[in-house]
Order: structure tokens, then C-alpha cells, then sequence
């Protein structure tokens, strides 16, 4: 199953190491600035995982408060502020059932097509609607989805990746099958760590995500009182979305409620 801990959220960041979050958050600090109606000073990130994000944004003048339900992954995200002398604040949470009493934050993100893992309409509104409550009035949202057509007829089925490191060799196997009906693409890995000594560690995990076309994500989010300003096709500003874009942008905006 899906749970982000031991092993493999302490192998999280060397799985993801190319991943250009420097530059997606200096697309969503942009976003930010064009699209609040306010200067934003308080951040909120939903499905943080190790932190990548919320210390880069933290690097743009935001006071990050970073959630995720993993508490592995938060111990990493933790022990990277401290080697940073970040003041990033990390909180354990599930985005679904999202509440911080007392709280409100100017802007909040959801990146890395996290937003997927609710993988029905009331899990996802559930969690929109938390969101809602703890943004100001007019506040944004900014989210990443993984794009329905592109997932529908270019992914792959098998995936091999490896890495080296000082002390081992580690090699993930990805399995993917897709619910065409349900838009629900399952993962599951295989991850062998080849260590120098000869001996191995082998474990897996499953990733069950949702797909979206743009239209429903529209849908989604005027049913919970966000306007959708714009979708961007992945972490630049062009709106010209295709059958072959992987990764949706999305900028909203909270709607007051009459």
C-alpha cells in the first residue's frame, strides 16, 4: 500500500533527485504574484512530502507551513530545515480532512499531482473545502494534476530506473495498470537496494492516483467555491493544454460565499 514510510520515504529524495523543484517553485511564486489580489506573506502546502518545495519557497519571502500525512517523510523534510536553518513549520495532516484550528494562510499549493491521490468527488471536495475554510477571503490555490488524456493513451506500463550511491546500488520497478473507468492509475513498485557487501533489501509499495480531464477539475472546483482562473500545461505559462500534456497547472481563487 501507499503510506510513504520507512525505507522508501528515507530513499524519496534519491528517487526524485532530477526533479527541478527550484524552478516549479519559482513558476508558482509567479503565479502567486500575478494572480493574488493581495501580497502573500503566509503560505500553506498540502502533501508536502520531504519539503523540497515549501524550503524553496521559503527562499522567496513566504512563511511556509508545510503538511503531510507521511511522518516519515516529515522527519526528512524536518532534518533538511535544520541543515538549512529553515523556519519552515512542518505539521502532520491529512489534506482530506484538513483543519488547523486558528489558522488562514494567504495562498496554498498542493504540488506533484498529489492532488490525485483522493480518488473519488467527496474525498476531493471534502478536501477542497478544507482548503476553502483556511484560506482568506480571495485567497489562491495552486495545484498539480496529472492530465487525463495524456495518462489514457501514452503511459507505461513497466518502468526501470536505477541510482548509485556511496554504499549501494538501487534499482525501482514500476508496474502501472490503469482504471480506465475510474481514471485511477495504480503503481506499484519493486525497489531492490544491492548493497556493497553483497546482500540486498527488497521491498514494495502501491500508489493508487487519479486522473482528471480539465473540464471535471473545472466542475470540481466551482462545486466547492474556488474560481479557476487558469491551467497551465505543466510548471510554464502556457495554456495551450494537449492530449499529450502530462501535467495540468491550475490557478484558483476562494469565492465568498453569499
Amino acid at each position: 500500500m501507499s503510506v510513504y514510510a520507512g525505507r522508501y520515504a528515507g530513499l524519496y529524495d534519491l528517487f526524485y533527485a532530477d526533479k527541478p523543484y527550484a524552478a516549479e517553485a519559482a513558476f508558482v511564486h509567479e503565479c502567486i504574484r500575478e494572480f493574488s489580489l493581495f501580497p502573500v506573506r503566509r503560505g500553506l502546502e498540502l502533501a508536502c512530502g520531504t519539503g523540497r518545495h515549501a524550503l524553496e519557497l521559503e527562499k522567496r519571502g513566504y512563511n511556509v507551513t508545510a503538511t503531510d500525512r507521511s511522518a516519515d517523510m516529515l522527519q526528512v523534510g524536518r532534518r533538511r530545515a535544520a541543515e538549512n536553518n529553515s523556519k519552515v513549520e512542518f505539521v502532520t495532516a491529512d489534506m482530506q480532512q484538513f483543519q488547523l484550528t486558528g489558522k488562514e494562510w494567504d495562498a496554498a499549493v498542493c504540488l506533484f499531482d498529489s492532488i490525485g491521490y483522493l480518488k473519488t468527488n467527496e474525498a476531493l471536495m471534502s478536501a477542497l473545502r478544507g482548503i476553502w475554510n483556511q484560506l482568506r477571503p480571495e485567497g489562491v490555490f495552486i495545484f498539480e494534476f496529472w492530465h487525463a488524456p495524456a495518462m489514457l493513451n501514452e503511459y507505461s506500463p513497466v518502468r526501470v530506473r536505477r541510482w548509485r550511491t556511496d554504499k549501494s546500488e538501487v534499482v525501482r520497478i514500476s508496474h502501472t495498470t490503469l482504471d480506465r473507468k475510474k481514471h485511477f492509475a495504480d503503481v506499484d513498485d519493486t525497489v531492490y537496494e544491492l548493497k556493497g557487501d553483497g546482500t540486498y533489501a527488497k521491498f514494495n509499495e502501491t500508489h493508487t492516483n487519479r486522473f482528471f480531464s480539465v473540464a471535471e477539475m473545472r466542475v470540481l472546483m466551482s462545486a466547492t467555491d474556488f474560481d479557476a482562473l487558469k491551467f497551465f500545461a505543466g510548471f510554464k505559462k502556457d495554456e495551450t493544454i494537449r492530449d499529450d500534456t502530462w501535467h495540468v497547472v491550475a490557478v484558483a481563487r476562494k469565492v465568498s460565499r453569499p
